[in-house]
């Protein structure tokens, strides 16, 4: 019975998670042991938020083995460390989702300080650039496990603005502009490094239900954020689980074809 179990499961082997302690990246681990990972290496800056998310997945699926990982994007010797860390105690990288992410004040351009636009595009896309670098050395000498699995996958997390810009008064010049560039890292990356077996793919998420944004909507319930929302075509905003389950489907061999894709998961929003 756990043969069978284990030859139906959607996913298999080890899977490396940054921005894993909250939102996104705490669902999409558990989406992934929920989909058959049993090795998770979850890396995060905020290392009591991360103990806390491992413990309740722990307790979900006690079966999976987790490493946990103190990790800030913004440095290459710590990506790096993370990355021989999982292999070391793992013997493989088969998943690494680049999530780790932050969304900055808002400002237009002009009233933006410097080191807010440099610490945003510094943690949103150089950070991807670094973890995808650093996945990519080990990935490229792994055995290659056929087509549709291949040496291993990368998922960035970008955001429907990384295809459209924010409308006024919701500005995010910055954010906008460093998931541009993931968008566009996935796409080059993923030309490079499809003849040597690697998948590189990004979704590019519409508004979540993450708590940041649903308390900003219990306090002003008219704000252009709740107008946007109501305007969606599914007049929702997404559950952290359903965007978890999407990665899950890029990083599973039912995506074995797609190649250098943005994904949109925005309910409609960006089709408008």
């Amino acid at each position: 019975m756990a043969a069978a179990a284990a030859a139906a499961a959607l996913l298999k082997g080890t899977a490396f998670i940054t921005g894993a302690a909250s939102g996104i990246g705490q669902h999409t681990a558990l989406s992934f042991a929920k989909h058959g990972i049993t090795r998770l290496a979850l890396a995060d800056i905020n290392t009591s938020l991360l103990s806390k998310s491992v413990a309740s997945l722990r307790q979900q699926y006690p079966g999976v083995s987790v490493l946990e990982l103190d990790l800030d994007v913004r440095s290459e010797a710590q990506v790096r460390a993370g990355i021989t860390a999982t292999v070391r105690e793992f013997g493989r990288l088969d998943v690494a989702v680049n999530n780790a992410g932050i969304g900055g004040t808002g400002q237009q351009t002009h009233a933006t300080p410097e080191e807010e636009w440099l610490r945003v595009v510094d943690v949103n896309l150089n950070g991807v650039w670094r973890c995808q670098k650093a996945e990519l050395e080990v990935m490229r000498a792994q055995e290659d496990l056929g087509p549709r699995v291949g040496k291993g996958r990368i998922i960035n997390i970008a955001s429907m603005y990384g295809l459209v810009a924010p409308g006024a008064p919701m500005h995010h010049a910055a954010y906008a502009a460093s998931k541009h560039g993931v968008v566009g890292l996935t796409k080059a990356d993923g030309n490079s490094y499809g003849p040597e077996g690697v998948r590189i793919n990004a979704i590019c998420p519409g508004y979540v239900k993450t708590p940041l944004l649903t308390g900003a909507m219990a306090q002003d319930p008219d704000s252009p954020l709740a107008r946007d929302i109501g305007s969606t075509p599914l007049r929702r905003m997404a559950e952290m689980e359903e965007i978890g389950d999407a990665i899950a489907l890029m990083a599973s061999p039912m995506a074995g074809f797609m190649q250098g894709a943005a994904v949109v998961f925005d309910g409609g929003f960006t089709t408008q």
